[in-house]
């Protein structure tokens, strides 16, 4: 008996010593790789400064229209992200890519990750670039941004366009993260580890290797940083504080949403109420995942012109 304890302990400390020495790696690689990647990771867009500190903001094309993009929660880099529909909307349209505070090339922030909060600095950087009218168009978590941003800025938007956004009442959002377990990942490299093991995705054509490359490099800058994971920790409350909330009746509405959701099965049926509490409401299915604007950037851009010439016949 003595033996087979003696054989436990050596065996339980040689994993521990394994794992312990693991963790010293991973930890050493990241803290050397974040500061290489720091000067690979290329610049785009201008800086404009927001409540003390610097966010990203990108624009492209010309037109007669503005159309302000959101990404949706945990993008790395926004401006790379929509760069498939940007390219094709900025043909004959101003559109601006916004990055939040955590996002792409903007700054992080201590100030909690509430909607409110989020809205009023993308706002703010909008100001500064002197965008005051736009439809805003937005993919996932955008959406219920979008609602206070109706909300608060009426006369600014001229319609919402979402790209499979979330809803206010939608499932399972009350789930709760395990925040600390995650930084911690973060800061022993472990959630470097499981990226390079992962891969991003972004494995369409549209995207380049070297794009992907600085996709990469940009989401082990952002991912699971504090920003991140505050803004995660406040998204069961701010999905509760959007309980109930619709869009202004007299805001057009175009929503393309994934035709079929298999982990939410309602997912359609919730867009389809969601469009019709305004008075110029559509909806638009598309075969494909969540990420609708990677693989049907074309028919995003020609429904959105479509939509717009109806309501706007000088558009475009």
């Amino acid at each position: 008996m003595k033996k087979f304890a003696k054989r436990a302990l050596i065996t339980v400390t040689a994993v521990a010593a394994t794992i312990a020495v693991g963790l010293v790696t991973t930890t050493t690689v990241h803290a050397v790789a974040t500061q290489v990647e720091k000067d690979r990771i290329e610049t785009y867009g201008q800086l404009v400064e927001v409540d003390g500190r610097q966010m990203n903001v990108v624009i492209a094309g010309e037109g007669p229209e503005d159309i302000v993009l959101l990404p949706g929660f945990g993008t790395a880099s926004p401006a790379l992200d929509f760069a498939p529909l940007v390219d094709d909307l900025a043909t004959d349209h101003r559109v601006i890519v916004v990055e939040p505070f955590g996002y792409g090339l903007s700054d992080g922030t201590d100030r909690p990750r509430t909607t409110e909060n989020i809205v009023d600095e993308v706002h703010e950087a909008l100001s500064r670039v002197g965008v005051d009218r736009y439809t805003l168009m937005g993919h996932s978590i955008a959406g219920i941004y979008a609602l206070e941003f109706a909300a608060r800025y009426p006369d600014e938007l001229t319609g919402f366009v979402g790209i499979d956004t979330s809803v206010p009442d939608q499932p399972h959002m009350d789930t709760e993260f395990p925040i600390g377990l995650m930084g911690a990942a973060r800061n022993l490299g472990i959630a470097r580890l499981l990226v390079a093991i992962r891969g991003i995705g972004y494995s369409e054509d549209v995207y380049s290797d070297h794009d992907r490359e600085q996709i990469a490099m940009i989401s082990n800058r952002n991912s699971m940083a504090p920003t991140y994971l505050d803004e995660m920790a406040h998204i069961s409350t701010n999905f509760q504080n959007a309980h109930g909330r619709t869009f202004p009746a007299d805001l057009p509405l175009l929503l393309f949403a994934v035709a079929q959701n298999e982990t939410t099965p309602e997912w359609l049926a919730l867009h389809e109420e969601q469009a019709a509490s305004v008075a110029d409401g559509t909806i638009v299915p598309l075969e494909g995942e969540h990420y609708l604007h990677h693989t049907h950037a074309d028919d995003i851009a020609e429904g959105f012109r479509a939509w717009e010439a109806e309501r706007m016949p000088s558009a475009g």
